[in-house]
């Protein structure tokens, strides 16, 4: 079942995802410190205890923005970095597109990924959520999961030598799980 957030069409008309996202693979500054910076559960970014409201902002941010392996999420230039907190995941998937069997997802920051091999769908505490970039992944928004569920089938997949059923879609001929059906008790 997806997180239940509140609308966001108001922030996302006004962050385009236009502009290169910049090298982050190639930045390693040592740590500067912690920013009193949160991504909340619901997709809004939050500054010293206030959201910020303005979308090119966040966008900017975003494109900054890297988890590490050590779980961490960091802001980067290549000079600085700075921890900051994400309370679930650092995106939310806003908008999905279904054409010629391949469907196009858009996050809360203006990002645009296609569901394939690269990009998959993934279950995480049983709610779905899909790699972006640089560590960082989106969930789906509720509304967006229900579009999804409209178009769904069951498939079986095996899961640590059990078969278990799934449901999820095909996008670019990739299997991608929406969600797993509970087992049946005695």
């Amino acid at each position: 079942m997806p997180i239940d957030h509140p609308p966001l069409e108001p922030l996302l008309g006004h962050i385009e995802g236009d502009g290169a996202i910049p090298p982050l693979e190639d930045w390693h500054p040592p740590l500067s410190g912690e920013m009193d910076l949160c991504i909340r559960a619901d997709g809004r970014w939050w500054h010293e205890g206030e959201p910020i409201v303005r979308g090119r902002l966040v966008r900017l941010l975003s494109t900054i923005l890297r988890r590490e392996d050590d779980g961490a999420h960091y802001l980067l230039t290549p000079v600085e970095k700075w921890r900051i907190k994400v309370e679930d995941c650092a995106f939310l998937i806003v908008d999905a597109d279904h054409h010629d069997g391949i469907w196009t997802l858009t996050t809360n920051v203006g990002d645009r990924l296609t569901l394939d091999s690269d990009h998959r769908l993934r279950l995480d505490r049983d709610i779905p959520s899909v790699p972006v970039r640089f560590g960082l992944s989106a969930r789906l928004h509720r509304n967006v999961y229900y579009r999804l569920v409209e178009q769904a089938e069951s498939h079986t997949v095996v899961d640590g030598g059990a078969l278990q059923q799934e449901l999820g879609i095909e996008s670019a001929g990739i299997w991608q799980p929406l969600g797993r059906f509970a087992e049946e008790g005695p």
